[in-house]
């Protein structure tokens, strides 16, 4: 009996041999950008009034790299979860791979040192974590499961909050600037309204939520706001209408449906004040 319930409890944790891997290729990745140099690549087109061009270089190469690494690693680590069985995995690969994205944001713009490195080993750490949440998510017994969820959302929203952040810091153009930032809301309320409403995929939900915010964005963009204090107003209207859809669904009474919703709000705007 006691044996069983070892098994049982080795099984409920990724492989680390698996996971070590995968956080060494990752890790390595973001070091080589640092030493790899390539050449830049512009890619333009001309509209009426209008000449829209994208820059590619080594950063955004390693990133589009690491987001596929990340999901296809992700659906590995899955594979052989004993309460998996036939169910897909692609609900589980979206915060995975947004965190390994999110934390290259900030590296590509600190200059190499110390504080890049422990800004590597902290995102890092952060990515091993969201791996083994995402790990214990998929059990729907597993008396963890609850704990995972809640440490889940709040991940998601957290990188939600350095994704904007930087992104303004690094000064992005506008038509580059506003679909990275709706990609990033729709990927973060698919998998925070996945898990907070047990299961139930809600695809059309998560991308009103980031058209919504998309809207929001847009004036906030020119606003002359610290990046820290455009990512807190982005912030809350992202947290509140994914809290509001999930008491429209679950039927909640009128006062406490915009209860928290509006204290989110209200604390997101009065931290950015605070931080301006």
């Amino acid at each position: 009996m006691n044996q069983a319930g070892e098994t049982r409890q080795s099984r409920s944790l990724p492989d680390p041999d698996r996971v070590s891997i995968l956080a060494a290729i990752i890790f390595l990745a973001y070091i080589l950008t640092r030493f790899v140099t390539l050449p830049d690549r512009e890619f333009g087109v001309q509209l009426p009034g209008i000449y829209l061009s994208i820059r590619v270089d080594i950063q955004t190469i390693v990133a589009v790299f690491v987001a596929g690494l990340t999901a296809a690693g992700t659906d590995w680590l899955l594979h052989d979860h004993p309460a998996r069985k036939d169910r897909r995995t692609l609900p589980y690969v979206f915060l995975p791979a947004l965190t390994a994205v999110v934390i290259g944001l900030p590296l590509n713009q600190l200059k190499y040192g110390l504080l890049w490195w422990l800004g590597l080993l902290l995102g890092g750490s952060v990515l091993v974590l969201v791996w083994i949440g995402e790990y214990i998510s998929v059990d729907a017994q597993d008396y963890r499961q609850p704990l995972a969820a809640a440490g889940l959302t709040a991940v998601s929203f957290a990188l939600y909050l350095v994704m904007a952040a930087s992104l303004r810091q690094a000064g992005w153009r506008l038509f580059l600037f506003l679909p990275a930032l709706t990609v990033g809301a729709v990927l973060v309320s698919m998998r925070t309204l996945h898990l907070r409403m047990h299961g139930e995929w809600l695809v059309y939900e998560s991308f009103l939520i980031a058209f919504i915010v998309s809207q929001i964005s847009t004036p906030l963009y020119y606003w002359p706001l610290s990046p820290l204090s455009f990512g807190l107003l982005v912030l809350g209207p992202t947290y509140a209408l994914n809290s509001l859809m999930i008491g429209l669904i679950e039927e909640r009474p009128l006062r406490q449906l915009f209860v928290e919703p509006l204290l989110a709000i209200l604390v997101l705007i009065g931290a950015a004040y605070w931080a301006r």
